[in-house]
């Protein structure tokens, strides 16, 4: 580790975390929880575009002109960042131990996996994702900052400065698009809404050109069902914003078809939010019955009916509010999974 005056020097690091896509995602986002933690640990830096002022940061060309007297971390957590990271060791002569993180669980495209069997070391999210990978991997689940993501204080009050209607409200936080199950949450709010007046549902979330007539179908039949008041598409919003969005909801759903590990359902249960998520990804090892529902992917009638038990009984939502964040509190904070990473990292350099 290097500090001077009890602060890292970023220029002299002993890890680096890049990120190579400027819209926020969540593997973005998984960067941006970790480092400002693990820099207390050891000497972190990020680098690339798209990540907010603040993190111990390099740019792209510093990096590429380290010093070539130690080995340092490179932790990439998609292919372009494998990609840059064999570049920089074997074209450039940097001395970097490459890891990578995958939390896919599927089978990787053979250039994926030509990547992975070129990494020093692989840290797989769930046991699910590790079963994927043809070689030996450290499984180290996510954890929320749960002194980021907390409660509100003053629910009522937070949804009025965030123009959100009062009575209950679902939340669904995500990229627009048929993957994360989007069009299964607005059948169920056809559904459901009509005969519960006091319900509303709010998406947060790019919609990308392709996605745009995917977006446009569903704003028509939330029109025609007379729900555009009610059924609301807040497009992408800030990440501060992310988090008071959370707090300001009685309900999560993560309606996802497939996930590769899915952190928004963890978000949601640390602002003492209850879930309703399909059963992809590590949801299963996520949520459990007294702070949650998992249903079948791809399953409508199935999602509707979890809603609706939750949304018909309020005593239930507020215990479940109650368990969401007591379990996230007790099985997933986000330290842990720094100080994890962080001992891949010292065994690495070791």
């Amino acid at each position: 580790m290097r500090y001077q005056g009890g602060i890292m020097r970023n220029s002299d690091p002993d890890v680096i975390a890049p990120n190579l896509k400027r819209r926020l995602s969540g593997v973005t986002s998984t960067v941006v929880r970790l480092v400002p933690i693990q820099a207390r640990q050891m000497g972190i830096v990020t680098t690339g575009p798209g990540l907010p002022d603040g993190l111990p940061h390099l740019p792209l060309w510093r990096v590429a002109l380290l010093s070539r007297r130690r080995w340092r971390v490179w932790h990439a957590r998609r292919n372009s960042e494998m990609v840059l990271g064999l570049l920089m060791r074997h074209g450039l002569g940097r001395r970097f131990k490459l890891l990578f993180t995958s939390a896919a669980q599927r089978d990787h495209k053979p250039f994926t996996k030509w990547l992975i069997a070129r990494m020093d070391g692989v840290i797989a999210t769930s046991a699910k994702a590790a079963r994927y990978l043809q070689r030996p991997a450290t499984v180290i689940m996510h954890g929320v900052d749960t002194a980021v993501f907390l409660p509100a204080d003053d629910r009522a009050a937070l949804r009025a400065d965030l123009g959100l209607p009062a009575g209950i409200v679902i939340g669904c936080f995500g990229r627009v698009r048929a993957q994360k199950g989007v069009d299964l949450l607005v059948g169920a709010a056809v559904d459901l809404l009509p005969s519960r007046p006091g319900v509303s549902v709010v998406f947060t979330g790019l919609v990308t050109p392709d996605n745009a007539g995917f977006h446009a179908d569903l704003a028509a039949r939330i029109a025609a069902a007379g729900l555009a008041d009610r059924v609301r598409f807040l497009g992408e919003i800030p990440w501060a914003q992310v988090v008071r969005h959370y707090q300001a909801l009685d309900l999560f759903c993560a309606p996802a078809r497939w996930e590769g590990f899915g952190l928004t359902p963890l978000e949601a249960m640390a602002c003492g939010v209850p879930v309703v998520a399909a059963d992809v990804g590590a949801f299963d090892q996520l949520i459990v019955p007294e702070a949650g529902t998992l249903v079948p992917a791809g399953d409508q009638a199935a999602l509707t009916a979890a809603l609706r038990a939750w949304i018909d009984d309020p005593a239930r939502l507020a215990a479940g509010g109650v368990a969401a964040r007591a379990h996230v509190l007790a099985h997933h904070q986000i330290e842990g999974e720094a100080e994890a990473i962080c001992a891949v990292y010292r065994q690495m350099l070791a």
